[in-house]
């Protein structure tokens, strides 16, 4: 052990919470106050989302590096994702990191995916420095919260090393961080100061080659294909001669034509790298996350990333509705299959599969929304494809059949208690703990099979009036709970293709709820409503009234519609059940029976 060296110019740090908790906030704040952002500089918020997705939905989905200096040391930042579908990204991340920063609303606490998150970087025996954000919301609670965060690490079986974690309190929206509560602090500066003092920098083998693991995966259309990683030993430099070992053991040659260093949110070329930092390698093909770059001379494998199983798969389908083709610009079945495996390789919890039918293909990923968001990124891109209702995925062990089992978080109104207790109930879910401050709202703990939660979360959202809060988390696998209704209303299907009329659907309303307005086209087979009943009604959207004098003529024109709600991707792939399933396209999205 004499050989091992540590690092002490550097600190490689993740920032994990339950979404919505701070983290890219925080991390915007961290950029203005160590000078990399000048106060006069115009800024967009949220500088570290990137994607146009994320902007508009004011969530993380991918991981993203950056780095600041502070007191002639480098913090290496990795702001992940808060969200539990996208927990592959988490725990890529704590591959490159030796210490994170567990952000803790302090009204809200500790919630699912905190549990997840702080489970991951505990099994990876990462050092915590808890942040209890938002200190100055009036409904704040920061003595018990800490005590819940406190009773999250016990539970969760932390060593006593690991209960000891320092804390700090903050308002990140206004880059405020304190030691204590009474603390006069308007700065960030006892963050940076307990960053490099509490977590520990990277450690390195002195006598090792160079070796990096393979965390991320990025393009350049300069510089082609990048692979993302820490350095764990030794030091590289431009246009060395590397060896890539693959998943299979197989040493690939590779030349590192350019190397960089992340520099605020942005690359910076280097000639040289040294042992535990953060590097983008350029001028590579062929590499996979979780690969080993390392020297000619001495190839040896690092421990490969290993994240935690798909839990739902969707089949992906080619678009073969009567509109099919007339507004994607990639419609093939080898375009579809292509670009979904280009996905699998820089997500490492998504994976693919090729069917037996050409224009099918199957993904399994960990939940609705991850599914959604590359759906959503696909049809951006020109895609025209079709999808199916997403269906979790058994295992059979000891001769069980076993389903995943979701930890479901409900904080809602007590009013709304009686109707959401009845519909997880119905979904085979089985209260576990029920809190009520007397304050007007409870919170509420179920366990609940996977299957139950897909296609609820928007009727949750409609049952508690849009003031409900529903998070959950995978805890497992159990026994098979038995089988219960998906939907309990059928589908008001078109009978015929053409234009919709208002005449027409005016009739229609009081046989359910429609999805479409007058004017719009519709074809046979596809869905246009949600029939009250529980079967299906084939109507015709398009037929009009019959004029028989002048006095009625116009009266058509006159016909006031219930406005409908714009179908939602997240909403149509919920809505849908067995037999159905939704046309996407750039510009629409469509539901339709599978045969039609």
């Amino acid at each position: 052990m004499n050989n091992i060296k540590i690092n002490n110019r550097i600190r490689n740090i993740a920032i994990i919470a339950h979404v919505d908790h701070g983290k890219t906030t925080l991390v915007d704040q961290m950029f203005r106050q160590s000078g990399l952002i000048r106060d006069n500089q115009s800024v967009d918020e949220r500088i570290m989302d990137r994607m146009d997705l994320e902007k508009e939905r004011g969530i993380t989905i991918s991981a993203k590096n950056c780095s600041i200096s502070w007191k002639d040391t480098k913090i290496n930042i990795l702001d992940t994702p808060g969200h539990a579908d996208f927990g592959g990204e988490v725990e890529r991340a704590l591959m490159m990191v030796d210490g994170a920063i567990l952000l803790v609303d302090a009204s809200e606490g500790p919630l699912p995916q905190t549990r997840f998150v702080l489970k991951k970087a505990l099994e990876s025996q990462k050092k915590i420095l808890l942040v209890i954000n938002k200190i100055d919301r009036q409904d704040a609670r920061i003595p018990e919260v800490l005590d819940q965060i406190y009773d999250l690490f016990i539970d969760l079986d932390a060593t006593e090393e690991q209960l000891e974690f320092p804390v700090l309190y903050a308002i990140g929206k206004d880059g405020v961080v304190k030691h204590d509560l009474e603390d006069g602090s308007d700065n960030m500066h006892s963050l940076f100061d307990t960053i490099i003092k509490e977590l520990p920098a990277p450690k390195y083998s002195e006598i090792e080659p160079f070796q990096m693991l393979v965390a991320d995966l990025d393009y350049s259309d300069y510089l082609g294909e990048l692979a993302i990683g820490r350095v764990a030993n030794g030091n590289v430099k431009k246009n060395e001669q590397l060896i890539c070992i693959d998943e299979k053991g197989e040493n690939i040659t590779l030349r590192a034509s350019k190397i960089q260093v992340y520099e605020g949110y942005k690359m910076s070329e280097v000639e040289q790298i040294e042992p535990g930092e953060i590097m983008i390698l350029a001028g590579i093909e062929n590499v996979r996350i979780g690969d080993t770059i390392c020297t000619r001379e001495n190839p040896k494998a690092l421990k490969r990333i290993s994240v935690d199983a798909p839990t739902i798969s969707m089949f992906f389908y080619t678009n073969t509705s009567p509109f099919a083709g007339q507004e994607g610009s990639l419609v093939q079945p080898n375009k579809i299959k292509d670009r979904l495996y280009k996905e699998t390789l820089s997500n490492v919890s998504l994976k693919f599969e090729e069917t037996p039918e050409r224009d099918c293909f199957l993904v399994k990923g960990r939940g609705e929304l991850q599914m959604a968001i590359l759906i959503e990124t696909m049809r951006r891109e020109g895609f025209e494809l079709a999808v199916g209702r997403p269906e979790v995925i058994f295992k059979e062990e000891g001769g069980e059949h076993l389903e995943p089992i979701e930890h479901v978080y409900v904080d809602c109104e007590e009013d709304f208690l009686g109707i959401v207790s009845e519909k997880l109930s119905q979904r085979k879910g089985r209260m576990i703990n029920l809190v009520n401050h007397g304050k007007g709202r409870v919170q509420v703990q179920f366990d609940i099979p996977s299957r139950g939660l897909i296609g609820y979360r928007n009727e949750f959202l409609t049952d508690t009036r849009g003031t409900g809060i529903l998070n959950s988390y995978l805890s497992g696998y159990e026994t098979y709970r038995g089988d219960f209704p998906i939907r309990f209303t059928g589908s008001i299907v078109s009978d015929r293709q053409g234009k919709s009329v208002p005449y027409a659907l005016f009739n229609l309303e009081p046989r359910g709820i429609l999805f479409i307005g007058p004017s719009e086209r519709v074809y046979k087979g596809m869905i246009i409503g949600e029939h009250n009943r529980d079967s299906d009604l084939h109507v015709n959207p398009c037929k009009e009234k019959k004029l028989t004098n002048h006095r009625a003529s116009g009266k058509d024109d006159n016909t006031v519609l219930t406005p409908i709600i714009p179908m939602t991707l997240e909403r149509a792939i919920e809505f849908i059940r067995e037999g159905e399933i939704v046309e996407v396209t750039p510009n629409n999205i469509r539901l339709r029976k599978v045969s039609l």
